[in-house]
């Protein structure tokens, strides 16, 4: 069962509340040490076994995967050095893309977003990255990412995963991250797709729940990747003692990537508002054209309803009330005058 935000409440600044859905049994730890010569590999069975690579001179990468188990996450952020304001907003689920730096290291929170199964259903996970220059600390809610590329990079040394410092892991993380974005946003963009033609073909309240669905996708998006422009405007513009000069190129490219998914989420937001003017102004032209439909027949009846009112009238004497042919005669004049206001109506363009 997932805690809530009141889960904290009264308790003092730095208390460690694991704040969200508990997403797997057992807290995963795995370690990457890594420089030019090669790279130490482990997935540690205690958190104990993570402590001697803070003193080696390589890169270190811990991951954890798993937020419930706050013990461990408290003896690793006393290890490290680690304010208990970061390890409260590691395990509170709930924090926006932000970086905040504490001197000796930097705290950066992302938003990895993913696909689930054949539904494409938009999944969220917090991110959370502590580093200096010799180590990097990530946080996740759960098993399973879009790293393995990054993790593939430093195992095969391409590139300069392992000729750089754990600035450099932390720009393949977070671009990592941002590639995904480009999945999903596609996704996203098929679903606009299919609801623009449902909307053209047969606008219906289904469809008009559909587009608040997306609306509001798009609305949750815009939230998780808006705030991430700042945090990477902030690593490519004011320099600190973790970030290395050449490494800044590498942020502002993963920085002019995210505006691109930000002016991408925009235009599907305005593509939705429109498809809402265009469901309205669907619906109207329906009834519009159902109130001419019936306006014309209402219109039709009006003369035959009066010569029918002009005959019933029971008066002993009245012109052809005896006359074998008056019946179909007046049915013939109704006819005609039928015809000669349809043939009216249509020389008008009004059917």
């Amino acid at each position: 069962m997932a805690k809530r935000r009141s889960a904290k409440a009264g308790l003092p600044p730095g208390s460690l509340v694991h704040v969200g859905e508990q997403k797997i049994e057992a807290v995963k730890i795995t370690v990457f040490d890594f420089d030019k010569e090669g790279v130490r590999e482990l997935e540690a069975k205690s958190v104990e076994e993570c402590f001697p690579y803070r003193d080696t001179p390589s890169v270190t990468w811990i991951n954890v995967d798993g937020l419930h188990k706050t013990e461990i996450i408290e003896q690793l952020g006393r290890h490290y050095g680690l304010h208990p304001l970061v390890l409260e907003d590691v395990v509170n689920t709930h924090q926006r893309p932000k970086m905040e730096d504490y001197g000796d290291y930097l705290y950066v929170v992302v938003r990895m977003l993913s696909r689930e199964g054949e539904s494409g259903a938009i999944k969220s996970e917090q991110v959370s990255l502590i580093f200096s220059r010799k180590f990097v600390i990530s946080f996740q809610e759960d098993v399973g990412d879009v790293f393995e590329q990054v993790r593939q990079n430093i195992r095969r040394g391409r590139g300069h995963a392992r000729e750089m410092a754990a600035d450099f892991v932390v720009y393949s993380l977070i671009d990592a991250i941002v590639d995904n974005y480009f999945a999903v946003l596609e996704t996203m963009g098929e679903r606009i797709e299919a609801l623009q033609g449902q909307l053209v073909e047969r606008p219906s309240r289904e469809v008009l729940q559909r587009i608040h669905e997306a609306k509001r996708t798009l609305l949750f998006l815009r939230r998780s990747v808006w705030p991430l422009r700042e945090v990477l405007g902030t690593l490519q513009r004011d320099l600190s003692k973790h970030v290395d000069a050449a490494t800044v190129p590498y942020f502002r490219d993963v920085y002019d990537h995210t505006i691109e998914v930000i002016d991408t989420l925009e235009t599907y937001r305005e593509m939705t508002s429109g498809m809402l003017d265009i469901y309205l102004s669907s619906i109207s032209n329906r009834l519009n054209e159902v109130m001419k439909t019936l306006t014309i027949i209402a219109t039709i009846f009006m003369p035959l309803t009066f010569i029918a009112g002009v005959y019933g009238m029971n008066f002993a004497h009245m012109p052809e009330l005896r006359w074998p042919l008056g019946y179909p005669l007046i049915l013939l004049v109704m006819l005609a005058v039928s015809m000669g206001m349809l043939f009216y109506f249509r020389r008008k363009k009004w059917l």
